[in-house]
């Protein structure tokens, strides 16, 4: 009789030592059905106040999440893979990793970040890559627009993207293609009105406006991400602060003279020493963007995450965790970087080397950072106005997509700074 007791007493002790304790959503290639969803999870979980930890470069980067059965159900009914580990499992692959031959390192993610889309009214979430993948993701975000940035509502966020927004007044460079077609008319109609209710004369002096207020979040400590054309078109209206680029169709007056010599590239985010493209009719605001030199043909068109010391290079690292080092390329209106071009302080993230091409920088302003990442939309290789919405059901996996929750789930990793 004692030794059944004590057969029960042992059976009862081994279930509470391999009792789960943690939940491990794996983000590797052959085990995860759904990578983007996992980060809408960890989301959730930080921001029902739940402690998470990224680790990364174990098993394509993934989330370690304390077991409890509202997670378990969120995973199951959002289709994201998941692993239940003992307490003892995880401490053995949290001391894996913390091996000094390991290039791994565990990142405990702090609070869910307020996310803000800088992006035009009625847009919807299928016209820009970043919408379209935290709708699917289902982490919430608020759009935001001029009105909001110029009366200094991104106080409010921790993180910030740009829309496929044309910073220098040109009405994105649509004028060659698209000048008679009405939606560019009403487009335009309806920036320059905003404009006026703002109180500035032209648009272009609006929008310079709107990114010095984005300039001054990041300087302050945000955190900001751009893709396409925002990226290049940002840092130009920047560099060209007071000075007049615009030709008359696009603010009624002609461009300054020799405009290109008054450029001032310490204003700049990321590039320097870039030409501005003179010709209205042209789809392109410079030679920063490769989209026109570009001599790779699709099948050919990859570029490849750097690899960083995880330990020593954390932010690099959590930028670029991912299933895969080659992601598939996609084209946009700013598809590349021109290497040369990308000031040295900045770090490139993402490369391709055959076309001598940055794909994915990343840098520091004042306090806070930024990213620019080129081209439209990952899973569309060369979107084009009017084409068809991707639907994310197909691409759950996709690499190019990940880098953009990279972002979105980053600023969590930081301590939340004292505001004064």
């Amino acid at each position: 009789m004692l030794s059944k007791r004590i057969f029960y007493v042992l059976i009862l002790l081994v279930s509470l030592s391999v009792k789960a304790n943690f939940i491990l959503l794996p983000m590797d290639e052959t085990t995860q059905q759904n990578h983007l969803k996992a980060y809408g999870i960890t989301y959730w979980c930080l921001d029902k106040q739940y402690k998470a930890s990224w680790l990364l470069n174990y098993r394509g980067g993934s989330f370690l999440l304390p077991d409890a059965p509202e997670i378990r159900k969120e995973c199951q009914i959002r289709g994201v893979s998941f692993e239940v580990l003992s307490d003892a499992q995880a401490n053995q692959i949290l001391d894996e990793i913390a091996s000094p031959s390991q290039n791994m390192e565990t990142v405990v993610l702090e609070k869910a970040p307020k996310v803000a889309v800088y992006t035009p009214k009625g847009k919807q979430p299928w016209d820009d890559a970043v919408t379209l993948v935290l709708t699917y993701a289902e982490i919430p975000f608020t759009p935001v627009y001029d009105e909001e940035v110029l009366s200094d509502q991104l106080l409010l966020y921790d993180w910030l993207h740009l829309h496929h927004e044309d910073f220098t007044g040109q009405y994105g460079k649509f004028f060659g293609a698209y000048r008679n077609a009405p939606w560019y008319i009403e487009q335009k109609k309806d920036a320059e009105a905003l404009a006026a209710k703002l109180g500035y004369a032209k648009v272009s002096q609006e929008k310079l406006a709107v990114a010095k207020k984005i300039r001054d979040f990041v300087i302050g400590g945000g955190f900001m991400f751009a893709m396409c054309s925002a990226t290049d078109s940002f840092d130009i209206a920047l560099a060209a602060e007071g000075v007049d680029i615009c030709e008359p169709m696009f603010d009624g007056d002609p461009s300054e003279a020799n405009y290109q010599s008054k450029i001032d590239y310490t204003k700049s985010f990321a590039f320097k020493n870039f030409t501005l493209e003179r010709r209205p009719e042209r789809y392109e605001f410079s030679d920063i963007d490769m989209t026109e030199k570009r001599k790779l043909p699709m099948e050919k068109d990859y570029f490849t995450l750097m690899e960083f010391s995880a330990k020593w290079d954390v932010i690099p690292s959590m930028l670029c965790q991912n299933h895969t080092q080659l992601v598939k390329g996609f084209m946009g209106q700013s598809t590349a970087f021109e290497r040369d071009l990308v000031k040295s302080n900045v770090l490139v993230l993402g490369e391709c080397q055959l076309n001598s091409e940055a794909r994915y920088i990343h840098g520091q302003i004042g306090k806070g950072m930024f990213t620019y990442y080129g081209g439209h939309d990952p899973e569309d290789y060369q979107h084009r106005v009017g084409d068809e919405p991707t639907v994310l059901d197909l691409h759950p996996n996709s690499p190019g997509y990940r880098l953009i929750l990279n972002n979105v789930l980053f600023p969590a990793a930081r301590k939340k700074k004292q505001k004064t």
